[in-house]
């Protein structure tokens, strides 16, 4: 068993040092091209997409409704049957007053 052990020891070095030599030798002209075509893209294809995607997103922004939608006490929405274990048990833990409506209508409105 130490036999094995030994041998695969050194089968595990020596294909460490063929992978250096191997990386080594073929990286050092081929670097400098690889990160130059990197940069490339990332200055004509990543920024400018993004950009792109923030211009798209800012003017969705600004068609966008700010009102509450309207309450509609489906039967099949809403339903607690039993609290959560926090604060007053009727509101998610990720609630939010403007959109989440709760059991009986929005936070806030005396309809």
């Amino acid at each position: 068993m130490a036999a094995l052990g030994q041998l695969s020891r050194t089968l595990l070095r020596s294909a460490v040092a063929q992978g250096r030599r191997n990386f080594s030798a073929a990286a050092a002209g081929h670097g400098e091209q690889a990160a130059k075509t990197w940069k490339i893209l990332t200055f004509v294809v990543a920024l400018p997409g993004v950009a792109v995607c923030m211009l798209n997103m800012y003017l969705k922004e600004q068609q966008h409704s700010h009102e509450q939608p309207e309450f509609i006490p489906y039967s099949h929405l809403r339903i607690r049957t039993k609290k959560f274990p926090w604060g007053d048990g009727s509101k998610s833990l990720f609630h939010n007053a403007h959109v989440n409506a709760l059991p009986d209508g929005y936070e806030g409105h005396d309809e």
